[in-house]
């Protein structure tokens, strides 16, 4: 299986890169290819923009999504979209690393997303959820937060967590036709104990080893909807 880490953030040292780092390690020891992106490490650029096309279509006015298209029937993105887009149609596995940065990705993972997931490939006119480009793939969440895991659900203080991740696993994941695994969430690292850390990456470590035994979080089917989107 071919796998890609997208990894968001700037410390080497932090439980985030540990656990990135316990990935690679463990899908390499079960024979599985690795890719990484440590977009802080690549000084990715997160700002989408009219650079990121060798042409445009309307000159006068830059309509990103349809540049997008364009550019990719053309083969004319920028060198680094070109290349983090073949990294995803290598992988089988897509898992984002990242720590939830007011209740969302950090800029340079969005930035990611928004120049890498382009129009016409991951997405367009009525491919999207189970029809979408990257159908047949996988995809999860890697996460961190210094939240307690008892913070998070019905009726606590800040609500499920899965309402703090619908934008990035089905907005943006489960949208682009991946098949969306479980996530691991780290609670409340930057306060815990080392022996409590080792833990978490014991428990992720039997998290990945276990994926075929995963059940895919769900999401809507396009056959329960007529050509306007009604539910049928």
């Amino acid at each position: 299986m071919n796998i890609l880490i997208v990894h968001a953030h700037p410390e080497n040292l932090s439980f985030t890169s540990a656990l990135k780092d316990k990935a690679q390690q463990t899908f390499e020891k079960l024979g599985h290819n690795v890719e990484i992106s440590d977009l802080y490490a690549m000084n990715f650029n997160p700002v989408a923009s009219q650079d990121d096309f060798q042409s445009l279509n309307q000159p006068d006015y830059l309509n990103y999504a349809l540049e997008q298209r364009h550019a990719f029937k053309q083969h004319q993105f920028s060198q680094d979209i070109q290349t983090e887009i073949e990294k995803v149609q290598r992988a089988d596995l897509l898992i984002l690393s990242f720590p939830l940065y007011w209740t969302s990705v950090p800029a340079i993972l969005k930035g990611w997303i928004d120049r890498v997931f382009v129009s016409g490939l991951f997405y367009g006119g009525k491919r999207f959820y189970n029809h979408g480009g990257m159908r047949g793939k996988k995809a999860m969440l890697c996460l961190t937060l210094g939240g307690r895991d008892h913070m998070f659900g019905e009726n606590t203080i800040h609500g499920p967590i899965e309402h703090y991740l619908s934008s990035i696993q089905r907005g943006t994941l489960a949208y682009a036709g991946f098949e969306v695994l479980p996530p691991f969430i780290a609670y409340h690292v930057p306060y815990i104990s080392h022996e409590a850390r080792q833990k978490l990456l014991t428990d992720f470590e039997s998290h990945i080893t276990q994926l075929d035994q995963l059940k895919a979080l769900e999401f809507p089917l396009l056959e329960n909807f007529d050509d306007k989107m009604h539910p049928l």
